[in-house]
């Protein structure tokens, strides 16, 4: 399609043909194409010279196709033409290039006037021979033109500058058309200077020449195109250049793999003259590869389920202004559905990421206050718990005042599996002689994903300045997304991978016994594509505590998002369930992998997976590739638990004063427990709710059931909660949330 001058949508015409839609492959055809009863007998094909297929066996016969379908297609039915125009334009010439102006110019509404000075109207046409081209399909083809109103004038004595110069100040514009003998002798008196090739206006303002390129019909017939557009601006006095970068042939980024595609030759025509059979035709077109690249999308679930391509979605993201100010639910989610991962960009041959633009897109959600709650909230929530007087920390090594190290485990570590960070920070005590301090927080980066850049500088902004009352020590950073972000962000910190670590402190396989005799399969976070070195030094350590690797089909700079990355798991939940599933189906074997939140994901799955941790600090008698995931309230408690903990046993503090709420026990089935985590509703919502409740008597009572029903609004949610009292605490049988509000004149 790039390579042929009109731009014939040849993938969608091949594919009615194999499809066996005769008709509306001509349809098609003729749609772009004039006079295709013509063109579509003597077209030269430049395109079949790129057709990918040349590589795989031969190139499409597209010349072949086109004639079988012209020849067994109808008349060509006039297009539709637009109210005529006062302007006048001439066409001076009746060969390919000037029939192409004249019927563009009639589209347009344009008075057209057709000088000609031989007999009947097709210039060189005539000199086609009639096995290829009949005298009939001449006539009937050049037909059209005065069916849509032109004006012919035959016989015209074109011998002398003269008579051109008499005709020129009659029309508002004038065409002429080279590809008629009588026309060609005009030339050494018509212009001093050869026509703009972009507009083909010469050096006479208003005259327009083409229909040089005698050797290829295609390119004349493109020619009488391109004079057209350039009348029709001219006329209108808009600019002659502006946007035309792409008329004609370009090179197109397109890229098609050839990977698995098999070799298969053209099917022969039974002659040059007649094209195929259509049975002929159908298996010729079958052969097409209907070339798209899609790379990404075969790589992408989200790009996938959003059933397009990058370059749509970035025209969709970047240009809708319905999209970009939030009232567009399908743009909305779209745009805050990304991972964020970049895998697509990695991929494209041509380096297209949806990465910049779903970030900007969701920036201006925010900023237009048009960004869904629901999309973020509650991963902005599990930012402010990380962040939280509860949950962290920043201190030196107990009985110090200094550290050369500090372990940043990042926000999830320790929220998943508290007791990693704990056995972690007393291995690394025991091994270090100059102090290792401990940071308990949250690197910001959901904010960032979120498109809440306020929140993320802040969260930043806090934690550099407790880096700094730590008197700035080297971060052991044991997150691969908080090393990717304190990278780019705190450009002054220095900063070293727990996995050089460990690998530097010597962790021999002796340390721990093996988890499994098998392989393992290692999973790449997506935040390691970029960091080459950060992949090699977790299987350095993999492998020197004596387990065989194994690569997944998509690793290293390729690896897949586990559905967790730029919120998608927030904002699209059953798609970053199915980006999960996916993922873990690439084998039967145990994963092992170096994020926290990678797996959780993918156990969430039933998938077998170790995180790195599990080899060298696990009880040996528990298997932590059967871990249950763990959900959202759980993180938070967990949270706060492991820095009481902390700071009783190692530092010896006093606990905390827990709040009132926190202290109602909740029970509830299994059921109801994943009934709230798929609704993202928070045990510490429900406390707050029913502490309030308790206090306050605002409840409704549902005396059929015998429950306790109440409700509150934290933030930008409401929350309902069904409970009913039972013990020393409260059972709670049914909790959902909405967007609206309870007004206070609200009446039950």
């Amino acid at each position: 399609m790039a390579r042929c001058p009109l731009h014939m949508d040849v993938r969608l015409f091949i594919k009615k043909v194999a499809d066996n839609r005769l008709d509306e492959a001509f349809k098609t055809l003729a749609l772009i194409i004039p006079f295709p009863g013509i063109l579509g007998r003597i077209c030269d094909h430049p395109c079949e010279a790129v057709c990918r297929r040349i590589e795989a066996g031969g190139t499409i016969n597209i010349s072949a196709l086109e004639k079988t379908i012209v020849l067994r297609s109808r008349t060509t039915k006039p297009p539709t033409v637009l109210p005529r125009k006062e302007k006048k334009a001439a066409v001076i010439g009746s060969g390919l290039s000037g029939l192409t102006c004249a019927l563009d110019l009639l589209k347009k509404g344009y008075a057209v006037t057709i000088l000609e000075a031989a007999e009947v109207l097709g210039g060189d046409l005539w000199e086609i021979p009639r096995a290829v081209l009949s005298r009939e399909v001449i006539l009937q083809e050049t037909g059209m033109i005065e069916q849509l109103g032109a004006s012919v004038s035959l016989r015209e004595p074109m011998e002398t500058v003269g008579w051109l110069e008499g005709k020129i100040p009659l029309f508002d514009a004038v065409y002429i058309g080279l590809d008629s003998k009588a026309v060609r002798g005009l030339l050494p008196g018509i212009t001093r200077l050869p026509p703009d090739p972009l507009t083909l206006m010469t050096n006479r303002t208003g005259l327009f020449l083409g229909g040089t390129d005698v050797s290829s019909p295609v390119n004349l017939a493109a020619q009488g195109r391109k004079a057209a557009v350039s009348i029709d601006r001219y006329v209108q006095k808009v600019s002659l250049t502006a946007g035309r970068e792409k008329e004609g042939p370009y090179e197109t980024k397109l890229y098609t793999s050839l990977n698995g595609v098999k070799h298969t030759a053209p099917v022969p025509e039974n002659n040059a003259f007649s094209g195929y059979t259509d049975t002929q035709a159908q298996q010729e077109a079958a052969r097409c590869l209907q070339c798209q690249c899609m790379e990404c999308v075969k790589a992408c679930l989200y790009l996938e389920r959003f059933k397009s391509y990058p370059k749509t979605y970035l025209r969709q993201i970047g240009s809708s202004d319905t999209i970009v100010l939030g009232s567009h639910s399908q743009g909305n989610r779209l745009i805050n559905s990304c991972s964020l991962c970049g895998l697509c960009g990695e991929i494209c041959p041509n380096k297209v990421s949806m990465v910049p633009v779903c970030l900007e897109g969701r920036e201006a959600l925010v900023q237009k206050g048009r960004m869904p709650p629901s999309a973020h909230d509650l991963a902005l929530q599990d930012l402010a718990s990380a962040n939280s007087e509860k949950a962290a920390v920043a201190r030196h090594e107990p009985g110090r005042n200094e550290s050369s190290l500090v372990l940043f485990p990042g926000c999830q570590l320790g929220a998943i599996d508290p007791e990693h960070v704990s056995r972690l920070y007393r291995l690394l005590r025991t091994r270090y002689e100059k102090g290792v301090g401990l940071m308990l927080r949250c690197c910001g980066v959901p904010a960032k994903w979120a498109g809440r850049d306020d929140l993320f500088q802040e969260s930043l902004a806090s934690l550099k300045h407790e880096w700094t009352r730590l008197a700035c020590p080297t971060m052991i950073i044991a997150c691969p997304t908080c090393y990717q972000t304190l990278e780019e962000h705190l450009p002054q910190a220095r900063l070293v991978g727990l996995w050089d670590v460990l690998n530097d402190l010597g962790i021999s396989p002796g340390r721990a016994p093996k988890m499994t005799s098998g392989p393992l399969a290692v999973h790449d976070p997506c935040s390691t594509r970029h960091r080459p070195e950060i992949r090699r030094s977790a299987r350095r350590f993999l492998t020197a505590l004596g387990y065989d690797l194994e690569e997944l089909t998509l690793s290293g700079n390729l690896t897949e998002c586990c559905g967790y990355g730029g919120l998608m798991s927030s904002a699209n939940p059953p798609l970053a369930q199915d980006v999960a599933k996916r993922r873990a189906t690439l084998t039967k074997i145990d994963f092992v992998t170096y994020c926290a939140m990678c797996r959780n994901a993918l156990a969430a799955t039933g998938k077998r997976v170790y995180y790195m941790l599990d080899l060298i600090l696990e009880n040996p008698e528990i298997d932590p590739a059967e871990r249950r995931p763990v959900g959202y309230s759980e993180r938070h408690e967990n949270r706060y638990r492991l820095k009481d903990r902390l700071m009783r046993n190692l530092w010896g503090e006093k606990e905390r004063a827990v709040e009132e709420s926190e202290k109602i026990l909740l029970i509830m089935s299994e059921d109801v427990a994943t009934r709230l985590e798929e609704r993202r509703i928070l045990h510490e919502d429900i406390r707050t709710i029913i502490d309030r409740a308790e206090r306050s008597g605002e409840k409704l009572h549902n005396t059929r059931l015998g429950r306790w029903v109440a409700q509150s609004r934290p933030r930008h949610i409401t929350y309902w909660v069904e409970y009913s009292p039972e013990g020393n605490g409260f059972r709670v049988h049914n909790a959902y949330s909405h967007r609206m509000e309870i007004g206070k004149g609200a009446t039950t």
